[in-house]
């Protein structure tokens, strides 16, 4: 199972950006993938997940801003994120548990600054 995200960069404060996180090899059909995020000096913490049926949790630092979605076909999970604060800053991660393994993508930069 491999993992490849996307879409991180550099915007403004109030600005917005999409990630995205393509899942390939033998998954599961039931499953739930998620968003990570690790800013300097803290420990990762969930932003959000979503399950194959749909039903998401949200981290509350992110409630009302941030929205995850998937395509099953696709294997693929987005995070669209607006509203975005400084502290929004960090390495954004996706993560799906599968078969008994946790696996991750590589990581893609969020820097939200002016």
């Amino acid at each position: 199972v491999q993992l490849q995200a996307s879409g991180g960069g550099l915007v403004q404060p109030g600005g917005s950006l999409r990630l995205s996180c393509a899942a390939s090899g033998s998954i599961l059909s039931i499953n739930v993938m998620g968003w990570y995020r690790q800013a300097p000096g803290k420990q990762r913490e969930l932003v959000a997940g979503i399950a194959s049926s749909g039903s998401t949790n949200y981290a509350d630092s992110v409630k009302g801003r941030f929205t995850i979605s998937r395509d099953n076909v696709k294997n693929t999970v987005y995070l669209q994120m607006n509203s975005l604060k400084p502290e929004d800053t960090a390495v954004y991660y996706c993560n799906l548990p599968n078969r008994g393994i946790v696996y991750w993508g590589q990581g893609t930069q969020v820097t939200v600054s002016s």
